[in-house]
């Protein structure tokens, strides 16, 4: 079958999901390219050419394709060009932040959405939301471990602390994306704890005590909020907290979404980091991880293995 690259436009995301060497001869899809898919990473279109892809404009990709592939959610632009009972495959988070653009679009145009979650990848169509069986639970963990790097990094930066051995920070849960913020800010001279499932008792009980508090749990529906606003009173004026795993609303109640350009909010003297797409400032490593992890788990055989999914 088919697959249509198209580029995301979702704001900020500069990471590239398909590179041209991770292209092999066992692809079982034939990719159709967007113009300049590669751009930001400095590959051209003839690179992919040189690889088996056809080139084509946006459009065209949206015309011919039965199955799209775009890394973020597609935005309103184009909504127009989406064909009523097409295939989009991604990080579409349907019942997360992308809940607007399936209940709003997807529904009506009775698209097949490709959730790719690291943990529980899913095939959704109207109420039916279904687990696919044939991607490994953590495919792509290193892009979750990035995720847990960048936002640390982001958020200090931009909130202006240069941690040290007076700084208390608390980390939650061990996934990878907890363990790639523990990773960075052990660079620090802090005073640091990874709080675990068992030990979530002893992180409520010292809630008041920390200066920077980094969320990497992301909430499944078995627990309603990690960190509730009852939680939040708590907490030291001045704290920073930074939701790595970037599920606003649902794993500190109350929060919502950040963007890139400005990450960051101050509620109630305490401050949030809530950016759903942090790992696109490493977007030169996370591009590479991405494209290996999803050649091998999507990309390669033959797509019509997640048409099959909704038979």
């Amino acid at each position: 079958m088919k697959i249509g690259f198209i580029k995301p436009t979702y704001s900020g995301e500069k990471r590239v999901a398909i590179l041209p060497e991770h292209i092999t001869p066992d692809f079982e899809n034939e990719l159709i390219i967007e113009t300049g898919f590669g751009s930001n990473l400095g590959i051209s279109d003839d690179e992919y050419k040189k690889k088996g892809c056809r080139i084509l404009d946006r459009t065209s990709i949206f015309a011919e394709c039965d199955t799209l592939f775009c890394l973020k959610l597609i935005q309103p632009e184009d909504y127009g060009y989406l064909r009523e009972g097409q295939m989009v495959i991604g990080w579409t988070h349907p019942t997360g932040s992308g809940s607007e653009f399936y209940n709003n679009v997807a529904k009506k145009k009775v698209l097949k959405i490709i959730d790719l979650d690291n943990i529980y990848p899913t095939a959704n169509i109207g109420d039916v939301h279904r687990p696919i069986p044939f991607i490994e639970k953590n495919f792509v963990w290193k892009n979750s471990f990035y995720a847990g790097v960048a936002s640390v990094q982001h958020a200090l930066l931009h909130f202006g602390l240069f941690p040290d051995s007076n700084t208390k920070v608390a980390v939650l849960a061990s996934g990878s994306v907890s363990q790639g913020a523990f990773f960075y800010m052990s660079k620090y001279n802090v005073d640091l704890r990874m709080f675990y499932r068992k030990t979530m008792g002893e992180f409520y009980a010292s809630i008041h005590r920390y200066d920077v508090i980094i969320n990497g749990i992301e909430v499944d529906g078995t627990v309603k909020h990690i960190i509730t606003k009852d939680d939040l009173k708590k907490v030291k004026k001045g704290c920073l907290l930074i939701d790595a795993a970037a599920d606003a609303g649902n794993a500190i109640e109350g929060t919502h979404y950040t963007t890139l350009s400005d990450p960051m909010y101050e509620e109630n003297g305490l401050f949030f980091y809530e950016v759903n797409n942090a790992p696109s400032l490493l977007y030169r490593r996370t591009s590479f991880e991405i494209s290996k992890a999803f050649s091998e788990w999507v990309y390669k055989k033959d797509v019509i293995r997640f048409w099959n999914l909704f038979k």
